[in-house]
């Protein structure tokens, strides 16, 4: 019981303190998504976005291909080359991989320097599939 109790108050601190630091910084650390389909709606649309591609030169040459107009930069060179996407700092960034996972890595890695960017859910293979 009490084990209980104090692991209550321990995530009960810890929530706070998560809220607190959020409130503090003005920002949402949350990644924000969107489906294949909406980016290809934005894109139909003309809308002004910017494509992030963070696969390898292999897979965004190889068989799933790529966004026409995409930026390429694999995600294990995004920390070290993030600055090639500074001219986009005012645009919106979506980034893709195959699945949908790396570039969820990629968007924490650019949002915590102030970009605006979303993730596309589901990658190429869902692009694929529209």
């Amino acid at each position: 019981m009490r084990q209980l109790f104090v692991s209550t108050i321990v995530i009960t601190v810890l929530t706070v303190f998560t809220a607190c630091a959020e409130k503090h910084t003005g920002q949402n650390n949350k990644i924000k998504n969107i489906s294949a389909q909406e980016v290809n709606q934005l894109l139909e649309k003309k809308s002004d976005v910017v494509l992030l591609d963070v696969r390898t030169k292999a897979e965004y040459t190889g068989a799933l291909g790529h966004i026409k107009g995409s930026v390429l930069i694999p995600l294990q060179e995004l920390a070290e080359r993030s600055s090639e996407l500074l001219p986009y700092k005012d645009k919106r960034i979506i980034i893709y991989c195959r699945s949908g996972n790396r570039s969820q890595v990629a968007a924490k890695i650019l949002m915590e320097q102030g970009f605006d960017v979303v993730n596309m859910l589901g990658g190429m293979r869902a692009w694929n599939k529209l």
